[in-house]
């Protein structure tokens, strides 16, 4: 049986292997050779921890990583899953996994890892006590030490503080869970029952990188004795730029969230307050050996390695391969724990980038069948006379080795072309984190062996093997398709595991009058030719479907068929899971395909289960046709289709009083105020169509960027208040109000279901001619009435709202479409 340890050690080298498509070995100048030559001199090693993505200090990571050469590692406990947006609709469990790549972009950037756990990013907390008791705190724990265990670092450093000081719950919840893994880590006692014979690790110290402390931003690290202070400004000429330069591509990478910084140069100085373990007085990494004096018989290693170092010459990198296959015998002489072996790792890139040593493994098609053959095209180049032999291709699936024995030569490609069958049984590709049903604050991973890694290892993996003097390089690879975009260029995505048919779904939301019948249609296409069986809705018992199930059969993949079931719901109020299916074979899919495709990203394929949520509800509406003008994206419109509405996209060129005409509301989506650079010239038009009679519905925006003080015919101004907990009591302030009886009649009844928030950015000062109709509050607070706030202006209405509709309405909360009805429909 292999020994936790060794499989550890197979976890960090996977991890280090992540790249863009895991398929490739990266560029590596001559410049680069010489700055990683230099770093693997450096054996510090610094774990960075904080809640989300974009909560990492690239500055420091990329200083410590690029600068310095240790080994640097993120450690994200959420995916960001409960964040908004900018780019498009994708929220929940689809923004985790855009964050999740987008996380690892920084990562390339900055040179550091990327960890994350198992806790889900459930919305906004206002404290770590809420944090904490919706997240499994053990398991969160565990997953810290775990981490800390497996990669094994000198220093942990938070973000945030370990008081509810200037951020919220998630934060706090953060630096608290480091201080207390800090301690559990080294005990060989400690989580026996989830780790067994991991091996404990004592990080030396843990510090809070916190910001100054200044009149503008309470709660930071102020100009004391025993404030630890670190200049990262610093300018690197062999990267050509500076720690903040590198860092700013790294936070430009969160392009959901929006951010976007400067390329920002000079100097930056870092704070650091040490929480646990011994002090430091002059740097974090203060009484660690960060040289390879911490291993006996380093010393030999280091003079080496120096001596590399000294004779580069960047002209002809491949003139330094002698020594570095001297070294690479020595540091294989060393015992095999997790340093060592990452630096013999790092020593093999080196080797690779001199030899300008090329490999790639593509297939036909990235989307693959299990039980299908692979036809493999295997290439390796080597661009300079250094003898290198290509030996053998491993296939580590089966246990397998393909003979090669090619000599090759100077820029020379080498072909191979093989085939392997894909195992029958293989599961269809899903993020390993979104496999299981989790719960409101946690994910679900059977296999231990996963939790930590920032994605799923590769579906198929391949080892290349190549002789350099008598030595055995082994470098990971996996097949990708690779194709031209015209407007892109090269892409290249890697094997998904898909199924012999794709179920598609018209929508994932169906709403029902109660005893009341709608049929649903089911699409089902051929992945490949001659797939033939059955497809099927799986409901509830007391919700009826006929009928009962519906034969396929199709010559031609492409081919697609649609099938219509007829649903009746139950004559109450209810909701119900109804699930797609289809069978071939005795074997039964229920998944369907969500791509996901943004520029900055890899191509990227969800299949989650094929359901659709049927929802049973008492809802009546006024008026017909809406206008819909979006922000920065959400599926309200959709929703209101679902209601009877017909809905019309609006444009900025579409306010004006001749175009509005006709609408019997006008709604603007979420944040709207702060994307759009169209809007604030042609408000006057959309007050008029309310004055004239028109209902406008303006959904919440943030303070951050807003391109206009105006937001309504009438003053208001927005604040950071939001209401954090779903379940907290609504008051009905204006229970006779339109809004909240016609047509509709609206009760706290309502308000029971709702998902992750009440709502966000509430108003805290309007115009009294406008009314709020509700008030709520998290646990301790006061209560917050600007949630919904409804004016008439001239013969019209004009509402302001900033209750998360944008999240409400999609999940199918039952009182939430009855409320937003009543919005749209006012005064008809």
């Amino acid at each position: 049986m292999r020994r936790p340890f060794h499989a550890l050690l197979c976890f960090i080298g996977l991890l280090c292997g992540s790249r863009f498509a895991m398929a490739s070995p990266e560029s590596m100048p001559s410049s680069i050779i010489l700055q990683e030559l230099h770093n693997f001199r450096e054996l510090g090693s610094v774990l960075y921890i904080a809640a989300h993505p974009d909560d990492e200090n690239s500055r420091l990571i990329a200083y410590l990583a690029r600068g310095r050469g240790c080994r640097t590692a993120y450690l994200s406990l959420t995916r960001g899953d409960g964040g908004q947006n900018i780019l498009g609709p994708e929220l929940g469990e689809a923004l985790g996994v855009i964050r999740t790549q987008e996380l690892l972009a920084a990562r390339r950037n900055d040179g550091g890892l990327q960890f994350f756990s198992r806790a889900l990013d459930f919305g906004f907390s206002k404290n770590p006590n809420e944090t904490l008791s919706i997240w499994n705190r053990e398991q969160v724990l565990a997953d810290v030490v775990r981490v800390i265990r497996i990669f094994r670092p000198d220093v942990l450093v938070t973000r945030f503080p370990i008081e509810r000081i200037g951020t919220h719950g998630h934060h706090t919840a953060s630096a608290q869970l480091a201080l207390e893994a800090f301690k559990l880590a080294g005990d060989p006692l400690a989580l026996r029952e989830q780790f067994g014979d991991l091996p404990p690790w004592q990080p030396k110290r843990i510090l809070w990188n916190g910001w100054p402390s200044d009149a503008r931003r309470s709660g930071g690290i102020p100009d004391e004795q025993g404030t630890l202070k670190l200049d990262i400004g610093g300018y690197n000429p062999l990267l050509g730029e500076s720690y903040p330069e590198i860092a700013a591509r790294s936070i430009n990478a969160h392009k959901s969230q929006g951010l976007g910084w400067y390329l920002t140069r000079g100097p930056v100085v870092e704070r650091f307050k040490v929480l646990a373990g011994e002090p430091a007085t002059g740097d974090i990494l203060d009484g660690v050996e960060t040289t390879w004096k911490r291993f006996e018989g380093g010393a030999e290693i280091d003079r080496l390695a120096a001596e590399a170092e000294a004779r580069f010459q960047p002209q002809d990198p491949a003139g330094s391969l002698p020594a570095l296959l001297a070294l690479r015998s020595r540091l294989a002489t060393l015992p095999s724990e997790v340093l060592v072996t990452d630096k013999g790792r790092q020593l093999d890139r080196i080797i690779q980038a001199c030899l300008g040593l090329y490999w790639e493994t593509t297939v036909p098609q990235a989307e693959v069948v299990s039980g299908e053959v692979l036809k493999l095209h295997h290439v390796a180049i080597v661009r300079n006379n250094y003898p290198v032999r290509w030996r053998a291709v491993r296939y580590p699936t089966f246990g397998q080795e393909q003979t090669v024995a090619i000599d090759l030569q100077a820029n020379q490609p080498a072909n191979l072309e093989t085939s392997r069958t894909l195992p029958a049984g293989t599961p269809l590709s899903q993020p390993y984190w979104l496999r299981a049903a989790g719960t409101k604050g946690m994910f679900r991973v059977d296999d231990p062996a996963l939790i930590g890694r920032p994605e799923n290892p590769p579906v198929f993996p391949v080892e290349q093997v190549f002789e350099i003097d008598g030595q055995t390089l082994v470098l990971s690879d996996e097949p990708v398709q690779v194709t031209n975009e015209p407007a892109i260029g090269e892409t290249r995505r890697r094997l998904d595991v898909i199924a012999p048919v794709e179920i598609g779904l018209g929508q994932e939301l169906e709403l029902f009058a109660p005893g009341g019948t709608r049929p649903l249609t089911v699409k089902i296409t051929a992945s490949r030719p001659g797939e033939k069986g059955t497809v099927r809705l799986e409901a509830p018992a007391d919700w009826q479907v006929a009928p009962s199930s519906q034969s396929f059969s199709f010559a031609t993949a492409g081919e697609s068929a649609q099938f219509t079931f007829t649903v009746t719901a139950p004559a109450r109020s209810t909701t119900a899971e109804i699930v797609a299916s289809a069978e071939i074979d005795g074997a039964r899919y229920r998944n369907r395909r969500v791509p996901i495709r943004y520029s900055h990203l890899p191509p990227m394929l969800l299949q989650p289960l094929a359901r659709i949520k049927a929802v049973s509800l008492e809802l009546a509406i006024r008026g017909s046709v809406i206008g819909y003008l979006p922000g920065s994206g959400d599926s309200v419109a959709e929703c209101l289709s679902r209601m009877g509405f017909t809905v019309k996209t609006l444009t900025g060129e579409d306010l004006t009083a001749g175009r509005l005409k006709g609408f019997d509301a006008v709604v603007v989506g979420i944040r709207a105020f702060n994307t759009r650079k169209d809007l604030s010239s042609r408000l006057p038009a959309l007050f008029a169509y309310a004055e004239q009679g028109g209902n406008v519905i303006v959904q919440y925006n943030t303070l951050s960027n807003l391109q206009t003080e105006q937001l309504a015919p009438y003053a208001l101004k927005l604040s950071q208040d939001r209401v954090t907990d779903e379940d907290a009591p609504m008051t009905i302030l204006a229970p006779d109000h339109p809004a909240l009886t016609t047509p509709n009649r609206i009760t706290t009844a309502d308000f029971d279901g709702w998902v992750q928030e009440r709502g966000l950015y509430f108003p805290s000062e309007w115009d009294a001619r406008f009314t709020p109709l509700l008030a709520c509050n998290d646990p301790g607070e006061s209560p917050k009435s600007g949630g919904l706030l409804v004016a008439r202006y001239g013969k019209g209405n004009f509402i302001y709202s900033s209750l998360s509709w944008f999240r409400q309405l999609p999940a199918g909360v039952p009182g939430a479409y009855r409320l937003f009805a009543n919005l749209v429909s006012l005064g008809k």
